[in-house]
């Protein structure tokens, strides 16, 4: 069974850096490196659809949303069948649940989120 798992999650003062972990399951890192999107989305308070952090599509193009480029990176190891994120600068407006999330073939592949509220 195909699992993804965010961590690094929690309390970020502001100005701080973030930095989040994806780690996949149940599959060969040949399968993962063959995503043809994957990437950081985020879910902000009382809004209900995922917006665009960063990803990763085919040919190694990456994708950043506007209010996050500029300030944040995106990385793999396909050895590790993990993403990494890291963002710098950040401020309450990053308060958000972070998701990582691959489409492959047609179907999609969620994690279950990680909480991430910038505060002091």
């Amino acid at each position: 069974q195909v699992q993804f798992v965010e961590s690094g999650g929690g309390l970020v003062q502001p100005g701080g850096t973030l930095r989040l972990s994806c780690t996949a399951s149940g599959m060969s890192s040949e399968m993962f490196s063959r995503f043809e999107v994957i990437g950081w989305y985020r879910r902000l308070p009382q809004t209900q659809p995922r917006e665009l952090v960063a990803a990763f599509l085919s040919g190694g193009a990456t994708n950043y949303g506007d209010s996050v480029a500029g300030r944040t990176t995106i990385s793999r190891d396909n050895s590790k069948n993990t993403l990494y994120l890291e963002m710098d600068n950040l401020n309450p407006d990053d308060t958000a649940a972070y998701f990582c999330g691959a489409r492959l073939a047609g179907r999609a592949y969620w994690g279950q989120g990680t909480q991430v509220t910038v505060s002091s």
